[in-house]
């Protein structure tokens, strides 16, 4: 599995996921789970969803 994810990205991920799951805390609803999916995808640096369409958002080359 070779990472696919920069490092901005990485990082809005990252925010983005935090923030799913305040709110769904705050909303008391199961909806904020869905901040899992950015949180995990940004920790080990690989989305699948990138795979299909062959993007890339590392500087590194493969």
């Amino acid at each position: 599995m070779k990472k696919n994810m920069g490092g901005i990205d990485r990082g809005l991920r990252t925010v983005v996921g935090i923030g799913l799951i305040a709110w769904g805390v705050m909303a008391q609803n199961w909806w904020g789970a869905i901040g899992i999916i950015p949180l995990f995808t940004a920790a080990i640096g690989w989305c699948p969803a990138y795979l299909p369409f062959g993007l890339s958002t590392c500087k590194t080359k493969h």
